[in-house]
């Protein structure tokens, strides 16, 4: 009598996980940053990293930061020689960080990118705005990539709960509305002389 009641039980136990895994993929897959595009562009002063990032907030986010809690969001790149004999070389490992806040009492939202650059903006679409479309970030001097070697690069953007104040990184690590993130997206780059 056990056995035959233990193989039912498996399968149903079974169907609900993967009823439940599947639910949880399509819930954070419609939540995370979607990279539309990013490459290197090669400057005067050195080699930029142009890119645009997709996504939304959750209105707990929203609801977050108009009760006054900044959210950053931070961009990462590593640049990589690849080598044949031996592990890749690391380049360059960088990020950039973009606070966005808003400010109860002027009503306004500001941006600020890692002590260069703040803005202010009437609406929050305008101030994510910048995180989508950031301006064009300088990764690399011009005298750190080879000319007519090729890299590999790798970039991502999440958002970095552990800048928040502390009492919200525990909240924070337990809800998947904090939960937003990229995947990396890789592409070779040759450097231009």
């Amino acid at each position: 009598m056990k056995q035959k009641l233990f193989i039912p039980f498996y399968w149903l136990c079974t169907v609900l996980l993967l009823a439940f895994s599947l639910q949880l993929a399509t819930a954070h897959a419609a939540d995370d940053i979607e990279i539309e595009q990013a490459h290197l562009e090669n400057s005067a002063e050195g080699y930029r990293l142009s890119a645009t990032f997709a996504f939304d907030l959750s209105r707990g986010l929203e609801d977050a930061l108009t009760r006054g809690i900044p959210l950053y969001f931070t961009t990462q790149i590593e640049i990589t020689r690849p080598r044949w004999y031996w592990f890749d070389a690391r380049e360059i490992v960088d990020s950039q960080t973009i606070r966005i806040s808003y400010n109860v009492l002027t009503r306004q939202y500001h941006a600020a990118i890692t002590g260069r650059l703040q803005q202010s903006f009437q609406t929050l679409d305008d101030a994510l705005s910048l995180v989508r479309r950031p301006n064009r970030w300088l990764v690399a001097d011009k005298n750190t990539l080879s000319p007519g070697q090729s890299y590999e690069v790798a970039v991502r953007m999440q958002l970095d709960v552990a800048l928040l104040p502390k009492p919200f990184q525990v909240h924070a690590l337990n809800s998947s509305d904090w939960r937003l993130s990229s995947n990396w997206k890789h592409f070779t780059y040759t450097a231009e002389p």
